[in-house]
């Protein structure tokens, strides 16, 4: 748990230098095309929607072999890591590199309790969907009214 909030941290830290940076005149401060730090953000790109019972992750992860991927869940934090292999010959002279390599290691707060011994994953033309059900008691319940 101590190390999810050392991630929950750095992510913190990065935004202040973020605004920090902003503040005296630099505008937009780039991101790195490829995270390979520890809880970075930006790779892979995800999308997180709710639903009334269960969360949906789509991560954006092409050339990864899916068997190679880790995914955990823990209290209310996903997590997504694996390595990205360098595709071509190394020997090339390269005239334009933008596709990262490397380890990544991803963790995303989720908005909701979830059922961790239901979590699935699908992975299919370079996405990864991860469907999480709410737990029973993240759940909306419908209470009934007595009437006298």
């Amino acid at each position: 748990m101590a190390m999810l909030n050392l991630f929950q941290e750095m992510e913190n830290m990065q935004r202040e230098m973020d605004d920090l940076f902003r503040g005296i005149g630099f505008g937009r401060v780039p991101e790195a095309s490829f995270a390979t730090t520890a809880g970075g953000r930006g790779y892979p790109s995800v999308n997180l929607r709710e639903e009334e019972d269960h969360l949906s992750v789509d991560a954006r992860l092409p050339g990864i072999d899916p068997q190679a991927l880790e995914i955990t869940v823990m209290g209310n934090t996903l997590t997504l890591a694996g390595e990205r292999h360098r595709a071509g010959e190394e020997n090339a002279t390269w005239h334009r590199r933008e596709r990262g390599a490397g380890r990544f290691l991803r963790a995303i707060d989720l908005p909701a309790v979830v059922d961790v011994e239901a979590v699935g994953a699908d992975y299919q033309d370079g996405i990864l969907t991860v469907t999480l059900p709410k737990a029973a008691s993240a759940r909306p319940k419908r209470i009934a009214i007595k009437a006298h």
